[in-house]
């Protein structure tokens, strides 16, 4: 197979003051000088990069980030520098630390009906946001849909992540994580959680695959992983990720059990125990009797509804009749009430942290 080398190239005016500075401060190694009796093209190679410096080149100098472990042990712990052709040499470390913003709580109301633009993301998937202003940054929501079923053009990679949840809200989809052992299909009714950086990748969806995603923190890394292949093994399924287990819930194990307020029962995923109070996922469907206002003391309260109808009251707010598809995120401490539910009503409901109190207010 022939042999392919890459290179950027850099302009530059006066060679013989961008060669020490290459070399020496940024510590590259120079591979390449011509013509010898008045050089005016250099190529230099290091930290994975290749640049060709090239008098009259009609390119901009461009920028250059460095992407190190010790950046206060590179260039003399210099964070910015300007090389002499120009170029802007950005020093930055390699893994930067996850920052987890502090919540803006809102009352937010997201519906179907409203006709919110879905755009095209990763992989060729439709993202629909539900939570439009993300609580200051601390979370997204997303409703996920693949029109046409068939292979995902997916990769291996792994998300930067304190908490990330799958809900198979329609149809099915194949997955394959890192020891859990041989690919699985998650089913409708079915979720996963993703621990932190676990490895990765969607294989295979039916027509119309709808999923809710949820993200801790709203902005987030997704890293490709080259070198790793899925399956691998020996699988270990107990192992922890940053303090985390795989969860698979699957619906048709679930226990159905009294919900925290009246009127509803609900199924718990485990997400809970298996993040250590991190989240806590249920789903919770109409019951028997009364439904009344409640408050919760929760950092963030997010539901989805997935089937059947409601009207959510909100102290201080107008009703809102919602329907299949609508979210809403309830802030701590705000009295609410899910009044006129319909026998069919099912709801999706994410909690950050996994353990709350809610109380019953008398109205």
């Amino acid at each position: 197979m022939a042999e392919i080398r890459a290179e950027i190239r850099l302009p530059t005016h006066a060679l013989r003051d961008d060669i020490p500075f290459f070399t020496k401060t940024l510590g590259m190694r120079m591979d390449m000088i011509y013509p010898a009796d008045d050089p005016s093209v250099a190529v230099f190679s290091g930290h994975g990069l290749r640049v060709r410096i090239e008098a009259g080149a009609s390119e901009p100098p461009g920028t250059l980030r460095i992407l190190t472990d010790d950046p206060d042990g590179f260039a003399d712990g210099a964070r910015v520098l300007t090389a002499p052709n120009g170029t802007r040499v950005e020093i930055d470390v390699l893994h930067p630390p996850m920052v987890m913003p502090e919540t803006v709580h809102s009352f937010v109301v997201r519906r179907l009906a409203d006709q919110a633009p879905w755009v095209i993301g990763r992989a060729g998937m439709h993202y629909r946001d539900l939570i439009p202003d993300r609580l200051g940054g601390s979370i997204i929501a997303s409703h996920i849909r693949i029109p046409d079923g068939g292979p995902v053009p997916d990769m291996v990679h792994y998300h930067t992540v304190g908490f990330q949840l799958i809900y198979c809200y329609r149809g099915w989809v194949d997955l394959v994580y890192e020891d859990q052992g041989e690919p699985f299909r998650l089913e409708a009714g079915c979720c996963v959680i993703q621990p932190p950086e676990i490895r990765h990748r969607v294989l295979f969806a039916s027509d119309n695959i709808e999923v809710i995603e949820i993200g801790v923190p709203a902005e987030h890394v997704t890293t490709i992983d080259h070198e790793m292949e899925l399956p691998n093994g020996p699988a270990d399924p107990a192992r922890r990720f940053q303090g985390q287990a795989f969860v698979h819930h699957k619906v048709n194990e679930a226990v159905w059990q009294p919900f925290r307020m009246a009127g509803f029962e609900a199924r718990d995923t485990g997400i809970a125990t298996g993040t250590d109070g991190v989240a806590g996922v249920q789903v919770a469907r109409r019951s028997t009797g009364e439904t009344a206002w409640t408050a919760h003391d929760s950092d963030i309260l997010f539901t989805f509804v997935m089937e059947g109808r409601m009207v959510l009251h909100g102290e201080g707010r107008d009703p809102f009749p919602l329907e299949p598809g609508d979210a809403f995120v309830i802030p701590p401490g705000m009295a609410v009430r899910y009044a006129e539910p319909s026998d069919d009503l099912e709801l999706l409901e994410v909690s950050l942290p996994g353990v709350f109190a809610t109380r019953s207010l008398d109205r």
